[in-house]
């Protein structure tokens, strides 16, 4: 069962698709804590989600990790507070070529979050 509704595939002149969410009580704390396991993550999402990935930069703050996938077609970030077993993450991409969807499943997939708040955002020009 999906987390979120797909967007609907319309023609645009510039397509974008942005999702944005907070993960509460991610059953999987130890890699909301591990730079090394966020950025194997990162790099499987953008796959599974069609992106170019072109760098990963993450940073350790406490117990918590900020990292971003820098991808041609935008960013994926994850942001941690393992003490809370919280995560926002961030997929945002552009083209019609991209899956936001399947990278931000697969995320949610693997931090294993028990209630999922989301928005969505058509960035899309006509």
């Amino acid at each position: 069962m999906s987390a979120l509704k797909s967007f609907e595939v319309k023609r645009y002149r510039v397509v974008g698709r942005h999702i944005y969410a907070n993960l509460y009580n991610c059953r999987n704390v130890d890699i909301l804590k591990d730079p090394a396991r966020l950025e194997r993550l990162i790099r499987e999402a953008a796959r599974r989600g069609n992106m170019t990935l072109l760098d990963v930069k993450a940073w350790k703050i406490g117990e918590g990790v900020s990292i971003v996938g820098i991808v041609l077609e935008s960013h994926i970030t994850i942001h941690t507070w393992p003490e809370y077993s919280f995560a926002t993450v961030d997929v945002y991409s552009c083209g019609d070529h991209t899956n936001p969807d399947a990278a931000f499943e697969y995320i949610v997939e693997q931090l294993q979050p028990e209630k999922i708040t989301t928005g969505t955002a058509d960035r899309s020009l006509e």
